[in-house]
């Protein structure tokens, strides 16, 4: 759960002063007063530790960190959709939507079931929208519920950045970056990124998501992951999301050494393809679909799959006992490769997957988030 919260409405007034240019006009278009909206931009400024704008005859005129910060806090009132949400009502709305019930949502934050009850109520009000249907012990969103937590997360996402940019212009740079990271891109293309980039930045920490595409997409367009890397989406690539091709992977078949497929002088007959128990991930994995067309190439129907996994290090054990087969970058079992314990074979039809990196369509990167992706595409460089 989030670590600091925010006063939306700090936010408000540091956009609406950028937009309008004096605080009266501000303080108009935000239907606050003039005291008020000018001791939110004060607070804000001793919360930053700098000055956000230059007071003067003419009006205010914005300094470096308000021109970094206003334009984020703009988005995230947009995807907030209201100022009159406070923070502490986004905080128990999301903590809710997130663990799926008021108890569990309790223990993550450590505030009541009675106070989120009491915040997420008059959220509603304040939007005039029902967000949580309960449903028995459970309870589920409702359609505006599930708009509003998308909402609310991409706004958290950028207010974050905005105070990362600042503390980058501060020269205390820091923050944090979420990484949705699928199978191969954790085999040698994210470390090989993430050591270069830890030494550069230090004082930014890394988090690392794993899980398949199906798992992180959905985190990713509700901002709680900054980027995901992985296999991208050729057939029907998503509007919302955009995919940056980085290198071409090659999978090959891999087995274990001496493998009786490959017993006689690392040859194999194709047609001995389907004697053998593969282990592959799921059925709505581009591998796997590219496994099938593989298998028919080769004029063989794909045998049933007995062992569906998407983790390497199981397939990994389950390759050393036995005869299984599998279809997998070679990157992602490079050590025992080497080492000779497992085999890899070509496959009979050449099979290629683009693997790159997928971000939403409106995602505006800072300097350190910008900096990890231009080592992160070095690798179309390399290839």
């Amino acid at each position: 759960m989030e670590k600091r919260w925010f006063n939306i409405r700090h936010f408000g007034a540091l956009a609406a002063t950028m937009e309008h240019g004096t605080v009266s006009a501000a303080a108009r278009a935000i239907n606050l007063t003039q005291p008020a909206l000018t001791q939110a931009i004060a607070r804000l400024e001793s919360e930053l530790e700098c000055t956000l704008f230059e007071r003067g005859p003419l009006g205010m005129t914005p300094t470096e960190p308000s021109l970094l910060l206003a334009p984020r806090a703009k988005r995230a009132i947009a995807h907030i959709g209201s100022t009159r949400v406070t923070g502490t009502q986004m905080r128990a709305f999301l903590a809710v939507a997130r663990a799926g019930s008021y108890s569990e949502a309790s223990a993550i934050t450590g505030l009541s079931t009675a106070s989120l009850h009491r915040a997420i109520a008059d959220l509603s009000v304040a939007l005039g929208q029902r967000l949580i249907d309960r449903r028995g012990r459970s309870i589920a969103l409702t359609t505006q519920g599930q708009k509003r937590a998308r909402g609310f997360g991409l706004a958290l996402a950028e207010l974050r950045a905005g105070l990362d940019e600042v503390a980058d212009w501060q020269g205390k740079a820091a923050g944090r970056i979420v990484i949705g990271a699928m199978p191969l891109s954790r085999a040698r293309w994210l470390p090989v990124a993430l050591a270069k980039f830890i030494r550069e930045w230090p004082q930014v920490d890394i988090a690392v998501t794993e899980g398949s595409y199906a798992e992180l997409s959905g985190p990713l367009r509700d901002g709680e992951v900054d980027l995901m890397l992985g296999a991208l989406r050729e057939a029907d690539p998503p509007d919302d999301l955009e995919q940056r091709p980085t290198f071409i992977d090659q999978p090959m078949l891999i087995m274990r050494s001496g493998h009786p497929l490959i017993a006689k002088g690392g040859t194999f007959e194709t047609a001995r393809l389907g004697e053998y128990p593969w282990i592959l991930p799921g059925s709505d994995t581009p591998l796997r679909h590219y496994w099938e067309d593989m298998m028919r190439h080769c004029k063989l129907e794909p045998p049933h799959v007995r062992v569906e996994c998407g983790s390497v290090l199981t397939i990994r054990e389950l390759l050393l006992l036995g005869e299984g087969i599998t279809l997998l970058s070679p990157d992602q079992l490079r050590v025992e490769l080497e080492s000779g314990v497992l085999a890899s074979v070509p496959c009979p039809v050449e099979v290629k997957r683009t693997i790159g990196i997928i971000t939403r369509k409106d995602w505006r990167p800072t300097r350190s988030q910008a900096f990890l992706l231009a080592l992160l595409e070095q690798r179309l460089e390399s290839n």
